[in-house]
């Protein structure tokens, strides 16, 4: 049986990007660090790569990164770090994690002696903790209410009526496909609080919050002659926010009652399981449910009053808060409010029936998340065709992807864009959504459908003007994206010569072993006040420099060949060193780049586990990668060895004495 150093689970709410966006940046982060690792991953198909009881005893540390359950308590006893997905999307992220992982020791003595910020945050907070169990909700729910909002909108396709039998277009097959879609949809609520509960108080919480659920959706039944309880009543019930009270409700009394039974005889397990946890939480649930039913009313109507007035204040005022809602964070939780929100409009607008101001009202919002939810994806697809030179070859592969992400109301997509150069494109990206949502609000769009993207276009009422406001708000947003990357590539680019064409004398005197010249570092190419937040951009920074200074004519090559290099294997060396090195055609003259960061560059993954505070970069033109390259590396490798070369370095702010110090070693 195969063995780890690190294994994870990884989950979102949605279970389509984030989760899987997260398995790989931390299958990445470990094979830069020369482990080995198994990644579970809760998709929306399920569990998959499932970790064995072996795998999970045989591994160094745990990583858990998830925003619903993953039954982390198998891991009990492991050395592990719990945080939400979104704070394993990235590479360098992913790494930080694993390096708190395997330094969270079993025992307290290794624990006692991390810094305090990453003892801090080692805790999993009570935000995260009610996030998690409100996720693992969510994510349950959200298949239920694709399923039966979808086909109840298909029902629509033989007309509006075509499910009443007494109306001129009925239609038996329509009838069938509302009363399918109806039921998913009014499952919405009891799964929502079932699996709330479930997360928290495990199995046994089902039955109560199933319960809950229920009671959420029907309300406190009432005699309306007697103004009395009554069985056979009617109640009002308080949508999905009553589900989230019941569902939390359910769980905590699960875990209470497992502290009053805990003194039990341990042969009355299986008589608590079947017995004792249904009927007592099911009980104090509902009798709690129900006396709460009132006020939880009045909260859910004067949610539901209070989006109507936003709506009373103008499409402007309704679609900006839609639009930066569902952009700001692109799937995390305030996304996922703006969405639950839309989805439970949409419960009530098609119980309220085609007509019904309700109706109008909840579809149009749906629509309008839709849109939201649509266009920042599709930005990128067009700032990646529009303006392809400002983007590296990754950036564009993956903008090409987007188009189909965000045609199917995918919107995690846009999150590594955004996560580059958070300012400005995230506002850009909100910007895009809430043109998207205001134009489908004026255009009247109704979408009875609560994802899907453009699959469900047949059943949008004015699906042209959907179509059309989303493509105005990508386009919008694609064009202010691309300015961005314009001004940004030609800021780094204006000082930068016209590449030189490489003639023979000059090839000649390149393919000479520079590293003989007294001085091969340039004064010129010694930067030794810089701070960097991370090890790429230090790297962009070099790449850079090097066509400022015309020694290379694409930086993005450079920097490509930079993180091709890195991925073979860390350049970062002890003592606070790295000496990255890039071969590429792009690069028209060898020579060093040195940079200095007083303050040390993290994730370098450098073998004391140090902070980088002095790169020495090798630029090597791809027709010398085995003989300039190969002298230089091994001279500079050799000087790292001595320590005074490195105090040297290390202590100097003087870029001539840094560089002398440095050629003096490459003679």
């Amino acid at each position: 049986m195969a063995k780890f150093d690190i294994i994870a689970a990884t989950g979102c709410p949605t279970g389509i990007a984030h989760t899987f966006m997260a398995k790989e940046a931390l299958e990445k982060a470990a094979a830069e660090r020369g482990l080995t690792i198994k990644v579970e991953t809760h998709g929306q198909v399920g569990v998959e790569n499932e970790l064995t009881k072996g795998e999970i005893a045989g591994a160094k540390a745990v990583v858990v990164a998830a925003d619903k359950d993953v039954q982390a308590e198998r891991f009990a006893g492991k050395p592990m770090v719990s945080v939400g997905v979104s704070k394993a999307l990235s590479v360098e992220a992913a790494g930080k994690l694993i390096d708190r992982a395997l330094r969270a020791k079993g025992d307290d003595s290794v624990a006692a002696a991390a810094d305090v910020e990453d003892e801090v945050e080692e805790k999993e907070s009570v935000g995260h903790i009610i996030y998690k169990h409100l996720m693992n909700g969510v994510s349950h729910m959200l298949v239920f209410v694709v399923a039966g909002g979808v086909l109840t909108a298909l029902s629509f396709l033989w007309g509006i009526t075509s499910f009443d039998s007494t109306a001129s277009d009925y239609n038996t097959f329509a009838a069938m496909l509302k009363i399918i879609g109806g039921i998913a949809m009014n499952l919405m609520v009891p799964v929502l609080s079932a699996y709330i509960a479930e997360s928290i108080g495990k199995r046994p919480a089902l039955v109560p919050g199933f319960v809950a659920g229920m009671i959420a959706i029907q309300g406190l039944p009432v005699n309306a002659e007697t103004g009395m309880i009554d069985a056979g009543g009617a109640g009002v019930g308080f949508g999905f926010l009553g589900g989230i009270v019941g569902g939390f409700l359910a769980g905590y009394v699960i875990l209470l009652l497992e502290k009053v039974f805990a003194g039990l005889p341990k042969n009355l397990d299986g008589l608590k399981a079947i017995f004792l946890y249904p009927l007592f939480s099911t009980a104090i649930v509902g009798l709690v449910m129900l006396g709460i039913s009132g006020p939880m009313a009045a909260i859910n109507t004067a949610m539901m009053d209070f989006l109507k007035g936003l709506s009373a204040s103008g499409a402007v005022v309704l679609g900006l808060a839609i639009g930066c809602m569902c952009a700001v964070d692109m799937g995390g939780p305030v996304n996922k409010a703006a969405y639950v929100t839309g989805t439970a409009m949409l419960t009530e607008a098609l119980a309220a029936g085609v007509g019904t101001d309700t109706y109008n009202f909840g579809t149009n919002f749906m629509a309008a998340v839709s849109a939201a939810c649509i266009v920042p994806p599709l930005i990128t697809t067009f700032a990646v065709v529009v303006g392809k030179k400002y983007f590296s070859q990754e950036d564009h592969d993956a903008g090409i992807v987007n188009l189909i992400l965000g045609c199917t109301h995918i919107t995690e997509g846009a999150i590594p864009f955004m996560t580059k150069n958070i300012w400005p494109v995230m506002p850009i990206m909100m910007l895009g959504s809430s043109i998207a949502s205001i134009l489908t609000i004026m255009f009247n769009v109704h979408d009875p459908a609560p994802h899907g993207g453009f699959l469900v276009l047949p059943v949008v009422e004015n699906g042209p003007l959907w179509v059309l406001a989303i493509l105005i708000g990508a386009v919008v947003g694609g064009i202010l994206f691309v300015a961005f990357k314009k001004y940004d590539f030609e800021k780094n680019q204006k000082t930068a010569p016209a590449a030189k064409p490489v003639e023979a004398p000059k090839a000649a005197a390149v393919e000479a072993p520079k590293a003989e010249a007294a001085d091969f570092v340039k004064v010129e190419n010694v930067f030794v006040a810089e701070d960097f937040a991370s090890r790429d951009e230090a790297l962009s920074f070099v790449s850079n420099q090097a066509v400022k200074a015309g020694l290379a004519n694409d930086a993005d090559a450079v920097m490509n060949a930079f993180l091709a290099r890195e991925a073979e294997g860390t350049t970062g060396m002890m003592e606070g060193f790295a000496i990255p090195h890039a071969k590429s055609d792009a690069i028209t003259e060898a020579a060093v780049i040195v940079v200095k960061d007083e303050s040390g560059v993290t994730g370098w993954d450098t073998m004391d586990g140090a902070p980088v505070n002095v790169a020495i970069a090798l630029l090597i033109p791809g027709a010398q990668a085995g003989t300039t390259h190969l002298k230089i590396l091994s001279k500079v490798a050799e000087a790292l060895m001595d320590e005074d070369f490195r105090a040297t370095v290390k202590g100097s702010t003087d870029a001539a004495e840094i560089a002398k110090t440095i050629n003096a070693r490459l003679v």
